[in-house]
């Protein structure tokens, strides 16, 4: 019984003997090498018929070494990562001058920072009063004091009563009607002013009214006709004044 042949032609598969240097069913040229590419040409050969050439091992050397130097790379990328020393993020900042305790962590994260319970509270309310001011929250602006020489007014689309010192004709000009009202006031008759008789309903048009007082009910009004007559203006009366 003849021995199994051991080499192969790449090209048609038919065997040749280990001397040949062609094949003589298809006259390819045959591999000489007997080196380690040899020896991986003829075990393909015992298996398949068709064997692509030697330039196939150089072609899958190359890609077991890619694998290898790829899987190499990500073998020690993940060891660096699981190896990279963790920095910690709760570094202590005192809060206040000189604090110890209560301290607050320094976070990567928008979070709002708890607020120590040993240090005082920041609010941004009204701030105190100063002492001796007033302890209101609201600013007021403080009201100019009235001139004592001002005389009153009668107030406007406003109907009652008050007491006439004097009717002095518009002829007369206004002029004289203001020296007799503030003579009143300086006869002690603090609300004393001038009105223009022709701009309301109740009194004859034509003049300067010199009065004292402003009240609600003719009574009043009436109960304050004595002082007028004390203070300098024996001839005072009470009257109604309407528009």
């Amino acid at each position: 019984m003849s021995a199994e042949p051991e080499h192969y032609c790449p090209q048609c598969g038919v065997a040749y003997e280990p001397t040949q240097e062609y094949c003589l069913e298809c006259g390819a040229r045959l591999p000489v090498n007997r080196g380690v590419v040899g020896v991986l040409a003829q075990s393909w050969q015992r298996r398949f018929a068709w064997y692509p050439g030697d330039w196939i091992w150089p072609v899958l050397l190359f890609l077991v070494l890619t694998a290898l130097a790829t899987a190499t790379a990500l073998a020690a990328r993940s060891e660096r990562n699981s190896s990279r020393p963790i920095i910690a993020t709760n570094d202590s900042i005192p809060v206040g001058p000189g604090a110890t305790e209560g301290v607050v962590p320094v976070t990567s994260s928008p979070a709002t920072l708890p607020v120590p319970t040993n240090q005082p509270t920041i609010t941004t309310g009204p701030l105190p009063a100063a002492p001796g001011s007033p302890s209101t929250g609201a600013v007021t602006t403080p009201k100019p004091p009235s001139s004592p020489n001002a005389l009153a007014t009668w107030p406007a689309n406003k109907s009652g009563y008050t007491v006439v010192l004097e009717s002095l004709p518009v002829s007369n000009g206004r002029a004289a009607a203001v020296a007799r009202a503030r003579q009143a006031k300086r006869n002690g008759l603090a609300n004393a002013g001038v009105l223009v008789s022709s701009e309301y309903s109740s009194l004859h048009g034509g003049y300067y009214v010199v009065f004292s007082g402003i009240y609600g009910s003719a009574s009043d009004a009436a109960a304050a006709v004595p002082i007028a007559h004390a203070h300098g203006f024996p001839d005072a009366f009470e009257r109604e004044i309407t528009h």
